[in-house]
């Protein structure tokens, strides 16, 4: 072996004449303003010239129509989504959280900034770290931690836990790894059939990406022309394996073949916001199926049962939470476009802990489920068999 490392440096490498590709950066506070900020109109700020990039396709527009509400509705929404995370961590390890948990700390801009360009409408299904999506689309904190600490007032009746959430205007929550990608399409299969002018976001994260059925997925949707819209949520780690280590091709927006794709810098909210506006024009437009690379960062580990730090270093996630974060990149924005005041801020912040902390008592004080509701929804109203057995033969539920 050693004599053909030899061989192998002694080999001129061969040097390619094409020019470097630029890579996506994933800096949170890179836009700027391209006309003075307004407090009562929209305004035009201008995104970093490598937020996107595209395959088999042109990219959004750097150019993004933004207004004080919305700017401040997303930071609100931000903190109480990493306020309401970090209050599960400490429920987790105070081991009144059971099970499998996974947070979102540090990927609050995909979920908050994929929220902001759709409707209650259009479908999102993804994996297990989904609890923003109950806060942002029709659940409330009471019923997320709730359902995390096993409780009635749980957004699934405190039966599903953290990785079976859902809400009417959210599709899960799923468990089995990359499961949810083929249920997203047959969503998205049911929008067309209906000929509804909705999107489908089928999120998955680079861990699932190489999974046979997301593969088929994608197939069957360019086959059909399915308004399906397949989202990578790459926040570079699989459960506790680099996407360099488990992927040949880590540039996850390319892999749809015959699908194009873009890739974004899913580290500003501002950026994630534009390309979902830029996807969900893509469908309605009956274009097919879209790929959608966020690239983001996780906090914490894989769950709470992996400390995040066997795999990468410390010093390392001290540097993109100090330089790279989401919220404090749009805090920025507020402050140095002169939105808001510093003050104003820590007001939004103070305002979200208590909001999550009165929440958290709220649903401590929710009773669990009682024994006989094992049985129940299992079936669909009127489709239930007779009989179902439990965990014996003797143990038998009549419906």
């Amino acid at each position: 072996m050693a004599s053909l490392a030899r061989i192998r440096v002694a080999v001129p490498r061969r040097v390619s004449l094409q020019p470097f590709a630029r890579t996506i950066q994933t800096a949170a506070d890179t836009t700027q303003l391209h006309q003075d900020a307004s407090h009562s109109e929209p305004f035009t700020v201008k995104l970093h010239e490598d937020s996107f990039r595209g395959y088999r396709t042109e990219t959004p527009s750097l150019d993004v129509e933004v207004t004080k509400e919305n700017l401040l509705k997303w930071y609100r929404s931000m903190t109480v989504i990493r306020r309401t995370e970090q209050a599960a961590d400490a429920l987790y390890k105070q081991k009144l959280i059971r099970g499998f948990c996974h947070l979102a700390i540090g990927q609050e801009a995909v979920s908050v900034g994929l929220d902001s360009a759709t409707t209650f409408d259009d479908n999102i299904i993804s994996s297990y770290r989904t609890h923003p999506f109950v806060i942002l689309r029709g659940g409330d904190i009471k019923s997320l931690i709730g359902e995390l600490l096993g409780r009635v007032c749980g957004v699934s009746k405190g039966k599903g836990g953290s990785m079976h959430v859902f809400t009417e205007a959210f599709q899960g929550g799923h468990g089995i790894v990359g499961a949810q990608v083929p249920l997203g399409a047959g969503l998205a299969f049911a929008q067309k059939y209906h000929g509804k002018k909705h999107a489908t976001f089928a999120m998955y994260g680079d861990g699932a990406s190489n999974q046979g059925q997301v593969f088929e997925s994608f197939n069957m949707a360019k086959l059909w022309n399915l308004p399906c819209i397949f989202v990578c949520e790459n926040n570079k780690y699989g459960m506790g394996t680099s996407a360099e280590r488990s992927s040949s091709n880590t540039e996850y927006y390319t892999r749809g073949d015959l699908i194009p794709g873009i890739q974004v810098n899913g580290m500003d909210i501002i950026a994630v916001h534009q390309a979902t506006k830029f996807a969900k024009d893509w469908v309605n437009s009956d274009k097919g199926p879209l790929l959608v690379e966020f690239v983001t960062y996780r906090y914490g580990g894989h769950s709470m049962s992996d400390p995040g730090t066997t795999y990468r270093t410390r010093e390392e996630i001290q540097r993109i939470r100090s330089t790279q974060d989401p919220i404090r990149g749009l805090q920025r924005y507020i402050s140095e476009w002169g939105l808001a005041s510093e003050e104003d801020l820590k007001a939004i912040d103070k305002e979200a802990k208590a909001e999550v902390d009165a929440a958290v008592e709220e649903a401590k004080a929710s009773p669990f489920p009682d024994e006989k509701e094992l049985w129940t929804d299992i079936y669909s109203a009127g489709f239930e068999p007779p009989a179902m057995r439990g965990r014996d033969r003797e143990e038998v539920f009549r419906f």
